[in-house]
């Protein structure tokens, strides 16, 4: 039976909100409105080793975070910040650097105003600002620094750390009800509560509504989910998006992947996180990849060229398309820092690296490039097509260094000419 209509894309509707920019120096990322989805990494570097710190924010920032936290909880670590933000200027590195305060933030603001000064945002956690009487007082000091130095916020709410004041508070309204809320529900409101509370008192001591984003982070994906979506819908601030301790290798993977997805196909969102345990000897920038990669799949940015792989099976008992594909995306994200600037667009290429006859032609016509080794038991050629067509066959031991060549070639000819000024 034909349908009425035809099947319609699945963009989602982006959830309206304010808009603001995160900058340092004639560096903009916008953030929030009608800005596309941003991504934002956490290094793990002592911030006083000055020099490891910068190498790993440009890391970072060369795999397509668009801004970098980093911890800043001692006298040591606010004094390292500038020097930190001299080493990436000098690298030719603008991304933007958030400070992640906790517990001190409103002393290292105000006796280290070159700190203050030098990071493009702040991270604060209401539930480690101060206890008691503290609490507000101290608050009330991190935001007057944001007034000061004109400097967005972040209000991140985080259910290891809440306010327990006030989670306690709310205990005890709930006790009172005739019929109690369960533990859980009553965790939800505290966030929510914690997190729009806090940015109305900032806007209440003078910081712009357009200068606050809000994150209530859990570990739970349905948790998670449940939280945004009513945090979405009772305000309008920018919203920060992660699992908090998310988890290691696939596990930290997929629970980001499958809270997030959710999130940003409902168009709740504005920056996101990946916060991934790296593995021995992994690279933070794993994080990064992921997120986009996220983002990406989404359908809702680009980010590096993609590159489309048959899983194998036994028609692929060779392993030569498992290490072409693997060379192929390598290579492609190795050069993606280089090619932002010297081949606009390129982020948008489509590859294909399929292993047999059965649908390597049909997925190679349907890329930009592609190529379709022989399986097992296929005549040993590897038909290459460009742009839907049949460009010419591969043969021999060298098919993927012919081939990454074509990738390469082509990259230059496509694009090449749109970053020429007339």
């Amino acid at each position: 039976m034909e349908p009425n209509s035809p099947i319609a894309l699945a963009i989602p509707n982006k959830r309206e909100s304010l808009q603001s920019h995160v900058r340092w120096g004639s560096r903009f990322v916008t953030v929030g409105g009608g800005a596309p989805v941003r991504v934002q990494s956490m290094t793990n570097t002592d911030t006083t080793d000055v020099i490891g710190t910068a190498i790993q924010v440009k890391e970072l920032a060369n795999a397509g975070s668009e801004m970098v936290r980093i911890t800043v909880n001692t006298p040591e670590a606010a004094q390292a910040v500038p020097y930190i933000r001299e080493q990436l200027d000098r690298m030719g590195i603008d991304v933007p650097l958030i400070g992640d305060f906790h517990f001190n933030g409103h002393r290292l603001l105000i006796d280290y105003p070159e700190c203050a000064q030098t990071l493009s945002k702040y991270r604060i956690n209401p539930g480690n600002v101060g206890k008691g009487d503290k609490h507000d007082k101290q608050f009330a000091l991190m935001i007057e620094a944001a007034v000061r130095w004109n400097k967005p916020i972040r209000i991140g709410v985080n259910w290891g750390s809440l306010d327990q004041e006030l989670l306690a508070s709310m205990m005890d309204e709930n006790s009172k009800r005739a019929a109690p809320w369960d533990a859980k529900p009553i965790m939800y409101e505290a966030l929510i509560t914690s997190a729009i509370g806090s940015a109305q008192r900032a806007q209440e001591i003078g910081l712009s509504a357009n200068q606050i984003m809000l994150s209530c982070k859990v570990s739970g994906v349905q948790d998670l989910i449940a939280v945004y979506r009513e945090l979405g819908q009772r305000c309008n601030y920018p919203l920060h998006l992660g699992l908090t301790e998310a988890g290691m290798g696939t596990k930290g993977t997929v629970a980001s992947a499958a809270a997030l997805s959710v999130l940003l196909q409902e168009g709740i969102g504005d920056t996101i996180r990946v916060s991934l345990t790296p593995a021995p000897g992994e690279s933070r920038t794993q994080e990064v990849v992921i997120a986009s990669e996220i983002i990406q799949a989404l359908g809702l940015r680009t980010f590096v060229p993609s590159v489309t792989a048959c899983p194998g099976c036994g028609r692929t008992t060779s392993t030569t398309f498992q290490e072409l594909t693997k060379q192929i995306d390598d290579f492609l994200r190795a050069q993606m820092p280089v090619w932002r600037a010297s081949f606009p667009g390129v982020e948008n290429l489509k590859v294909a690296v399929m292993g047999c006859i059965v649908n390597g032609p049909g997925e190679s016509k349907h890329a930009d490039i592609g190529i379709s080794l022989p399986g097992t038991g296929e005549a040993p050629a590897a038909p290459v097509f460009i742009d839907g067509e049949k460009a010419m066959t591969l043969r021999g031991d060298s098919i993927a260094a012919e081939f990454q060549a074509v990738v390469e070639n082509y990259i230059q000819k496509r694009f090449g000419a749109s970053a020429v000024t007339p």
